[in-house]
């Protein structure tokens, strides 16, 4: 039979055709007591084939990444989208927190076949944009508290000295591999990495995290890779080797 599941901060939701779940500050899914958020916020329900999620608050808009990250689409008030992957993350911000659900379904419709990413070479994201590992590194050490749980504001993002103490780098190092972040980002169209007339953005650290996670350059899986980083700036001659 072609479930549903929704996963939030670890809990988990199941539904089968012919129910639905109601997520919100109320409702089968209790997201948070935030008031920002609506009562009823998003709603989860089977019809014509297929599992749909319907955006039936009045103010968020919700971000639904698909495939693995290949395919990102806004799901504004009074608006619903069909679920054709086997997962589909729903990132949305309320206020000053972020939030993050994922949904499964047993039967998709489409499917992704690829070779696992890793930050041992470049990467392509953000619309042609190609990082480096140093500066894919950067982006994650600014994301972390973000990627690690639902509910988390942009006022846990690190301040630079955190950032770079994480990494085991310098701060020289640490800023010169931001900067090159912002710049390339910058060029790319993003807003909110850079102030007027090019001087730095004084917010641009939150601004990246936030656009890091919403746009998939960087998820959870990715953060082991950080402990590796700070291994090998703890023990740089068996890193070396």
């Amino acid at each position: 039979m072609n479930t549903a599941q929704v996963e939030l901060a670890g809990e988990h939701w199941k539904a089968q055709p012919g129910q639905c779940l109601t997520m919100g500050r109320t409702g089968d899914v209790i997201i948070d007591d935030n008031l920002y958020l609506n009562r009823i916020f998003l709603v989860l329900f089977f019809a014509d084939g297929f599992w749909w999620l319907a955006n039936v608050g009045s103010r968020a808009h919700a971000t639904l990444t698909g495939g693995s990250g290949l395919t990102t689409s806004q799901l504004g008030p009074g608006s619903r989208m069909p679920l054709v992957f086997a997962q589909t993350v729903v990132t949305f911000s309320a206020g000053p927190f972020n939030y993050e659900i994922n949904l499964f379904i047993d039967e998709p419709i489409l499917h992704t076949v690829g070779a696992p990413r890793t930050l041992d070479s470049a990467d392509t994201n953000a619309g042609g944009t190609v990082f480096t590992e140093g500066q894919l590194l950067a982006i994650l050490a600014v994301a972390e508290p973000m990627l690690k749980g639902s509910g988390v504001g942009l006022w846990a993002v690190p301040t630079a000295v955190q950032a770079a103490k994480r990494l085991g780098w310098t701060q020289t190092k640490f800023n010169r591999k931001l900067d090159n972040v912002c710049d390339k980002l910058d060029r790319a169209g993003v807003m909110g990495l850079k102030g007027a007339r090019h001087e730095q953005a004084l917010g641009r650290r939150a601004r990246l995290a936030e656009y890091a996670v919403n746009s998939r350059i960087v998820t959870s899986h990715d953060l082991p890779m950080l402990d590796a980083e700070w291994g090998r700036g703890r023990h740089p001659v068996a890193a070396a080797i």
